[in-house]
């Protein structure tokens, strides 16, 4: 039977912290949490009170650099990696009950994968897209490197499931001015800009051990400009193709959000290069 680690970063987030964990109990077998930043707000009162383990993280003002850290700490191979802001459907919940109580899935399942519904900051707006969120996978059987926008790279393969993991932030999750002016948004495209300037395995990396970067990212490195409008396009198209498929309905603003935000990712990497007075071929592999 296949044991489950729970594991969250959270930022000053301990209400919606407590959501989570009222929302996913018997869902997980352990509970790792790390905080960005001084804990402010005693979050490790609430870990603890739950059985968990807590970690004061140096700060990052993001996430994924501490992924790594925390997979190490994790007792159990399987990872339940959950934001603060997000908690599992019910049918989710009664999935990943019985997953526990299941035999070990076959080796060449790396993890599985979850529908991540839109949140307007008051309901969801859809109900089954954005899907392929990777929400549990095997720890042995992943490889990461801990930078922004970055994934799991999987071994085996990612098993879609039918299942709904609720995102709901105070805020509208799929606006742009989330994704021209947040602050966040803003700190994680300075972030990517810089990690892009040297190697991946520079970085917090979990199994990760190759010192050239994945096509997508290699892409914005040779080509920036060209690449940011690659993108803005095709992403856009597929995005809308996507809504219709699994929606039949369209969400213009939704599907242009993600776009354009890597297109500015990618003018921020042109300008941070030039800064730099790097040119295309001394990036060159």
């Amino acid at each position: 039977m296949p044991a489950v680690t729970l594991v969250v970063c959270v930022h000053l987030q301990r209400d919606l912290l407590e959501r989570l964990l009222r929302e996913s109990r018997d869902c997980y077998d352990e509970l790792v949490v790390l905080h960005d930043i001084p804990d402010a707000q005693d979050v490790r009162s609430v870990v603890e009170a739950a059985g968990g383990r807590f970690f004061e993280q140096p700060p990052s003002f993001l996430q994924e650099p501490h992924w790594p850290f925390a997979w190490e700490q994790a007792k159990h191979d399987w990872i339940l990696r959950l934001d603060a802001d997000e908690f599992p459907g019910d049918g989710m919940k009664v999935w990943l009950q019985r997953f526990r109580q299941a035999p070990v899935p076959r080796e060449d399942v790396s993890g599985f994968t979850c529908a991540w519904p839109l949140w307007d900051g008051r309901r969801a707006v859809t109900k089954k897209w954005p899907n392929g969120h990777v929400f549990l996978f095997h720890k042995q059987r992943v490889r990461f490197f801990g930078m922004c926008e970055q994934g799991v790279i999987p071994d085996g393969r990612l098993e879609p499931l039918d299942f709904v993991l609720h995102h709901q932030p105070p805020r509208k999750t799929h606006s742009l001015h989330n994704m021209i002016f947040r602050k966040q948004s803003s700190r994680g495209r300075a972030f990517i800009a810089r990690c892009l300037l040297g190697k991946p395995t520079g970085l917090a990396c979990w199994r990760w051990q190759n010192e050239n970067w994945p096509a997508e990212w290699e892409q914005i490195r040779q080509h920036p400009l060209r690449t940011a409008l690659r993108r803005l396009v095709m992403e856009t198209l597929r995005g809308l193709r996507s809504q219709w498929r699994v929606e039949r309905r369209f969400f213009p603003m939704a599907a242009i959000g993600g776009p354009v935000y890597h297109a500015l990712m990618c003018l921020k990497f042109w300008h941070v290069r030039n800064s730099c007075g790097q040119s295309r071929t001394d990036l060159n592999p």
